[in-house]
């Protein structure tokens, strides 16, 4: 007399749906993920990363423009604000007070470098924080950026904000 679990013994004997309960191969694992990883490279340039580097680019102008401000105010003198479509520049004055227009002030390296990028739409003309903060136009500076939001320095008071 033979018992269920006997008969199991040889692959041949065992009921179908005892056959299946096996599970994957090591191979099978290993080609579904080589076909996912096939399929992430070519799909992830696909994807739509315009709004990315447009918040990036935004958030970095915003950080630079706070800087500036921050270091008119620290090392009393005035700083200049460049504004192209590619990005930021920022020139600080040697004395205090300055003398002159921007073009003849010596360039100011924020601790970390730009990456810059493109997005500004209808930049305004170079502005200067002075060593109180506050800018140098009669209103406030109004910056747009392509697909962000845009940032408004308040005139009076040199505050950067969105």
């Amino acid at each position: 007399m033979t018992t269920r679990y006997s008969r199991c013994a040889r692959r041949t004997a065992c009921p179908v749906a005892r056959r299946g309960l096996r599970g994957f191969t090591l191979i099978e694992l290993i080609m579904v993920i080589v076909i996912l990883g096939v399929l992430a490279v070519f799909a992830t340039p696909m994807l739509k990363t315009d709004g990315f580097k447009a918040r990036g680019f935004h958030d970095e102008t915003l950080a630079l423009l706070r800087y500036a401000q921050k270091t008119a105010v620290a090392q009393r003198r005035s700083v200049c604000v460049n504004l192209n479509s590619t990005g930021v520049t920022l020139t600080i004055f040697a004395t205090n007070p300055s003398t002159g227009t921007c073009s003849g002030a010596q360039n100011l390296n924020p601790p970390n470098t730009p990456r810059g990028g493109t997005g500004l739409v209808g930049t305004p003309s170079a502005f200067q924080f002075t060593p109180l903060g506050s800018t140098d136009q009669s209103s406030n500076v109004t910056i747009t950026i392509a697909n962000a939001a845009g940032i408004t320095v308040e005139a009076a008071t040199g505050y950067v904000h969105d």
